[in-house]
């Protein structure tokens, strides 16, 4: 298992967020990168409560799957498609995100308003604007109809980061 950095860029390529995580497999779904407690990101924040990244092999998003007591059970990224780099991966946050609240387990999808002004202030091409809102379309109904990897698939992958 090494370290692999996580860089998520806005859409004029400046930073951010950044952390580092512990790469923990590959599988059909993608490849699953571990963020255990104590995990500081290079803003300064620190993940309290353990989770697990899917970077997919294909796709505009990324999951983050976390442990309890985390209000979200899941939280996914619409992103443009990862890019490896040796050791770095690096994504583009689209802004929008579908949530998966652990108590109710409501399925929302969050930050349109972000999404709005993002698109107005960065000039997002109408292909990355369709990409973007197809890819939120697709995980609303994946996470709500309970398909993997979104149901117990991480289960599995967590356990290796979360006690």
């Amino acid at each position: 298992m090494g370290v692999v950095r996580v860089e998520i860029r806005k859409f004029d390529g400046s930073a951010h967020r950044a952390f580092p995580a512990t790469l923990l497999g590959r599988d059909e779904h993608g490849t699953w990168l571990g963020i255990p407690s104590g995990t500081v990101s290079d803003t300064g924040k620190v993940y309290e409560i353990p989770g697990v990244v899917l970077v997919p092999h294909t796709g505009w998003w990324t999951a983050m799957f976390n442990a309890a007591p985390r209000n979200t059970s899941l939280y996914c990224d619409i992103t443009t498609p990862a890019t490896w780099n040796d050791d770095t991966v690096t994504v583009t946050d689209l802004d929008l995100d579908v949530r998966k609240i652990r108590l109710t387990g409501e399925v929302q999808l969050v930050d349109e308003d972000e999404f709005a002004v993002h698109q107005a202030k960065f000039g997002y091409p109408e292909e990355v604007v369709k990409q973007a809102r197809d890819a939120a379309q697709w995980l609303l109904e994946a996470v709500r109809t309970n398909q993997e990897p979104f149901t117990t698939h991480f289960h599995r992958w967590l356990a290796h980061v979360s006690p």
